[in-house]
């Protein structure tokens, strides 16, 4: 049997990833990614760090990057920010709203200052002038001015529509409602409303006080404070305003950034100062650096600096790509720290069953914002700080959003401090907690009867990929879990019996209830891959989904071979790791979760309810190779090996990924080494890539 791990998508190198896979990992970052965008940029609310994001972006760029033909239409590289607010007008942008690329490290800078000189093919003794400027963390947004009266003022939105806040920027004392006659008859000027640091704490009590929304961040103030549809309550907001870029100009403004800065403080705009010309990395990271001393004492909150190309003209040479400029860059900052005490040490249960410990703190200020919790991560990370209940610790806000523990100082330790010792089972529902081998996370193995999984589970079920049973959303699945009408997945096709309490609920009529219950009848009837994949098991997505599908042809062989698995031996085990993409770590979550008692019981019940369809691939059944078992290994010349794989598939092999006493064909490329000496060593057939061609040509 194959030693291999096969890991999950996600945690595959973009270098590594079959088309198929790709496919599946592609769409999965477009989804979670436009979940990201919509809680910045339309809730204000970020659900992950900056650095959590950027890792999102830069893993589906190198992707499209190893496969370009299959770049969704959705794809995260063609948008900047999300889409608008049903509830606010729209306004075009005459030039889009772009964002920035970031940078790092020292390293980042360096290649961006390389990348442009190359592209503008300047020599080495050429100086290129970079103007460095303070990076606002606050919300963008677009003032346009025509005849020097201010026209509207329009959100980023997703970089080409914004939403329109004329209404509430006309509140913000700092933004100019005239300009000098001197400036061009058509301005736009860009630049963050903010609410400074001293002004949100105050905001922060008023709101307590009044039963209102306590903000986060000062960003998230003042990105909700402009999006009010009440302009009245933004009036009574601290905002404030800094203009330091530009859209559309009837007439170029001036030939640098520093002349167009000037500019800008003579109309009347306040600038996020200081900014400081420079022509050097040395003199960007002497910048960068005094820009992080006085962090503590500027009055707005910061995430980084910026750095741009000081000449116009090569800003305008140098363009953009799909949604940053190729003249800019953001050098952000590490995260801000502080000192607190581990008051307890609690584990958390995802979605999918991950057992997360999370500190509780005593609260402390960090950066603005008043922390109370902080992630651990999993039971390695607890381990290797040696954190404790009772210690003194050092908390960051990584990204400036998601706090976690940097050090303990334990020269403070408490004499009796215990090490803490992590669960076996689920603090929720008491099943077993595994942890793989080579894997660093804890999971609950009691999938649909665990709490903490139940729900989530259920919303997965029902989504557009598994089940779709349009009407059954996520808020819905939510209220009918509190009531009790759902709590497993059978549940979801008996809802039918709750017809006259569903009538009785609030927001549901007759024709709602009959839509819904048409619905559910209708995906009663679902494909086995779906089916598959509707489980929510860990590590099988749609492609995993698919290839077990093709490989069993039925649930009732699937469920009878995975049922009889008990351990990692035996023919079953077998079976399974040759199927090709399927390894040891994907078996292992797949006995973990079909082995469980409950999990049986819960999949009997909802295959009692529904209808799953055979799968089935149209197949050759006169091909010689009808039947077979083929492994390719090394690299074929004529054809790529997935397409090798894919031809062999239709003409009805089986495509293994691992040799054993049941291979019939080894076809072997360049470069074949250890499944080559396997091959010989059990008397395999074995065909060179020629061979192997001529071989299914037969009639």
């Amino acid at each position: 049997m194959s030693k291999e791990k096969n890991i999950s998508p996600g945690s595959v190198p973009p270098e590594r990833l079959l088309p198929l896979d790709a496919v599946a990992e592609l769409k999965r970052l477009a989804k979670e990614i436009a979940y990201h965008d919509t809680a910045y940029y339309q809730q204000d609310a970020p659900a992950i760090s900056d650095a959590e994001y950027d890792a999102l972006r830069q893993r589906n760029a190198a992707i499209e990057n190893i496969f370009p033909s299959l770049v969704r239409s959705d794809s995260p590289s063609k948008k900047v920010g999300a889409s608008i607010s049903e509830n606010f007008s729209k306004i075009t942008h005459a030039k889009p709203m772009l964002s920035l690329a970031n940078a790092f490290s020292t390293k980042d800078v360096v290649n961006f200052l390389e990348k442009t000189r190359r592209f503008l093919q300047l020599p080495e003794d050429e100086i290129i002038d970079i103007m460095a400027e303070p990076k606002i963390d606050g919300l963008s947004v677009a003032l346009r001015y025509e005849n020097q009266r201010l026209v509207y003022g329009a959100t980023r939105g997703d970089g080409s529509t914004g939403e329109d806040v004329t209404a509430n920027v006309r509140t913000i004392a700092e933004i100019p409602r005239t300009l000098p006659a001197d400036a061009p008859d058509v301005l736009e000027v860009r630049g963050e409303i903010y609410i400074s640091k001293s002004n949100f704490l105050k905001l922060n009590e008023i709101q307590a006080k009044e039963g209102g929304k306590v903000f986060a961040n000062p960003r998230n103030a003042a990105a909700g404070s402009i999006r009010q549809l009440d302009s009245s309550i933004a009036a009574r907001r601290p905002l404030q305003f800094f203009g330091y870029a530009w859209g559309e100009t009837s007439v170029p403004i001036e030939n640098t950034v520093q002349n167009i800065r000037q500019k800008f403080i003579d109309w009347g705009f306040k600038l996020n100062e200081p900014s400081v010309l420079c022509s050097t990395v040395d003199e960007l990271n002497v910048y960068y650096n005094k820009i992080i001393s006085m962090r503590p004492n500027i009055p707005y909150d910061l995430d980084g600096t910026v750095y741009k190309i000081n000449k116009i003209s090569w800003q305008e040479r140098l363009g953009q790509v799909s949604r940053s400029p190729r003249w800019a860059i953001a050098h952000k900052f590490a995260a801000e720290r502080a000192e607190t005490i581990v008051n307890d040490i609690v584990i958390q249960v995802g979605r999918m069953g991950t057992l997360t410990p999370v500190a509780n703190l005593e609260p402390v200020n960090v950066g603005g914002v008043i922390v109370s919790r902080a992630t651990l991560h999993n039971e390695d990370e607890i381990i290797r700080k040696d954190i404790r209940k009772g210690d003194r610790v050092i908390i960051q806000r990584a990204g400036d959003v998601i706090p976690q523990i940097v050090s303990v100082i334990f020269e403070r330790r408490l004499k009796n401090s215990q090490s803490f010792v992590f669960p076996n089972n689920c603090p929720r529902c008491g099943s077993k907690a595994l942890r793989k081998e080579g894997e660093v996370a804890r999971r609950c193995t009691g999938g649909f009867i665990c709490p903490a999984q139940g729900m989530e589970r259920l919303k997965h079920l029902v989504s557009r990929d598994a089940f779709n049973i349009d009407g059954l959303g996520g808020r819905i699945i939510e209220k009918f879990w509190e009531e009790g009408l759902v709590r497993t997945p059978g549940d979801v096709f008996r809802l039918k019996n709750n017809a006259k309490t569903l009538l009785q609920s609030e927001g549901w009529g007759e024709k709602s209830v009959k839509k819904l219950l048409e619905s559910i009848e209708e995906g009663r009837r679902i494909d086995l891959s779906s089916f598959i994949y509707a489980l929510g098991i860990p590590q099988v997505g749609q492609a995993t989904a698919k290839l077990l599908a093709y490989h069993y042809g039925s649930s009732e062989r699937l469920l009878g071979s995975i049922y009889a698995t008990k351990s990692t031996d035996g023919e079953s085990i077998d079976a399974l790791v040759q199927i090709d993409g399927i390894g040891t770590s994907i078996v292992e979550d797949l006995t973990a979760f079909f082995n469980e008692q409950h999990n049986q019981d819960a999949i009997k019940d909802l295959i009692s309810e529904v209808k799953v369809s055979d799968s089935f691939v149209e197949v050759s059944h006169n091909s010689p190779i009808f039947g077979k078992v083929v492994v390719f290994t090394g690299s074929l010349e004529g054809m790529g090996r997935n397409e090798a794989k894919a031809r062999a598939e239709v003409l009805g092999a089986r495509v293994s990924s691992a040799i054993s006493t049941k291979t019939d064909f080894v076809v072997a490329g360049k470069g074949a080494g250890i499944k080559l000496r396997k091959a010989k060593e059990l008397g395999i057939t074995i065909l060179s890539e020629e061979d192997w061609v001529e071989y299914i040509s037969q009639p």
